[in-house]
């Protein structure tokens, strides 16, 4: 019988056993609305607002600059749409990369509809984005600069540093997605320069349906969506009190063992991409072979065609994916690996591993036996290979 080995933890990742334990009080006995006033409820309260300091002191952040959201993609829409509002009478410019996230793209998209102008970013072959261009893009009408901490496809990390140095610099607010990076590398809003941040907790076995958005103290901002007054009317809606408290519970966790884990992650990472690479011909590795998630590994195996490893590493117990689960529908090249200059031949044959807390050392060699036997059996039955 084949193992099942889970590799799509950019994807999502599994409730940890520990987060789901925390969680079932608030469903089952504390499941009073957080703002009503009798005991029930302030339990409730004392609840959220613990998992609230659990996830700012985690990023350096204040407990009030933290906003709770249904996830990464309303916190970026929240990002990009509420601080254009708030800053429209300044101008009308926003700077974000090539390589964002679709809940970043597309309310660029939309914002480009309604009167904004927003330059792209080029990459270098590696993914990285240049602050010089950062810097030469600028205009006198610029109110943002978004640009993600980390890939989601091909794990490279951001110079968010230095683009956030340059926004400061130029009194610009600056904006980074980290749903990838957040509970995987470290992460501080003072070090990195950040006015606004955006994590979920699904991507750091939390539950799916909660996120956060931080908001630096002095940033205005319009909510995204208003009725009642709840995050200090940065966001209605009544509290998701379970997922929150779950969210804090996994950022408690991820704070514990994050040092070990990363060097752990990337000994496995480092140790599968070297093995392919020495063991298949024409192996490409996407993103910055250093500068990138822990987890990470996206590959492009020359005439094989991406979605056909996934499922013949199915049928082997591996779960993998092409790359970003939001696009996964789609058989139109990665606009991440065309931005980092791949054909769309070689884009439409990556596919991408990534790694976990279930990832264990005495299954490296499983994995790379099955890469290495689906990679000979699906090029031996691809009539371009064989040419060659």
């Amino acid at each position: 019988m084949n193992k099942k080995l889970y590799l799509d933890h950019a994807a999502t990742t599994p409730c940890a056993t520990e987060v789901t334990s925390a969680m079932i009080p608030y469903f089952e006995e504390v499941y009073a609305n957080p703002s009503v006033s009798y005991s029930l409820g302030q339990r409730a309260r004392r609840a959220v607002e613990g998992a609230r300091e659990e996830i700012a002191e985690s990023i350096g952040a204040e407990p009030d600059e933290i906003i709770f959201t249904s996830g990464g993609t309303e916190a970026n829409n929240t990002a990009l749409k509420g601080i254009t509002n708030a800053y429209k009478d300044k101008g009308n410019h926003i700077i974000i990369s090539s390589i964002e996230h679709h809940s970043i793209l597309e309310p660029s998209k939309f914002l480009e509809k309604n009167g904004f102008t927003v330059s792209y970013i080029p990459v270098n072959g590696d993914g990285i984005i240049d602050p010089d261009d950062i810097k030469n893009a600028i205009t006198e009408k610029t109110i943002l600069i978004s640009t993600m901490h980390a890939n989601n496809e091909i794990g490279t990390i951001q110079p968010i540093k230095e683009i956030g140095g340059i926004a400061k610099e130029r009194d610009i607010i600056f904006h980074t997605d980290a749903v990838q990076s957040f509970g995987h590398i470290s992460v501080n809003v003072n070090v990195l320069n950040l006015d606004l941040l955006s994590a979920s907790a699904h991507k750091v076995y939390g539950p799916k349906g909660v996120g956060i958005l931080y908001i630096r103290k002095g940033t205005k901002i319009n909510p995204l969506l208003h009725g009642g007054d709840q995050e200090k009317m940065r966001r209605a809606s009544t509290e998701n009190v379970p997922g929150i408290v779950g969210f804090g519970k996994a950022v408690e966790l991820a704070n514990q063992h994050l040092p070990n884990e990363i060097k752990r992650i990337t000994k496995l990472r480092d140790r599968i991409i070297k093995e392919i690479q020495s063991k298949i011909e024409e192996v490409k590795l996407n993103g910055h072979p250093v500068q990138r998630l822990p987890n990470n590994i996206n590959l492009s195996i020359k005439n094989i065609e991406g979605e056909s490893m996934i499922l013949n590493l199915d049928m082997s117990g591996i779960y993998a994916s092409t790359g970003s689960a939001c696009a996964s529908q789609t058989i139109e090249p990665s606009h991440v690996l065309k931005a980092i200059g791949l054909s769309n031949e070689l884009a439409l044959s990556s596919f991408r591993l990534t790694l976990g807390r279930s990832t264990k050392e005495e299954d490296i060699n499983y994995i790379i036996d099955v890469l290495q036997g689906t990679i000979t059996q699906l090029r031996s039955l691809s009539h371009n290979y064989k040419k060659e």
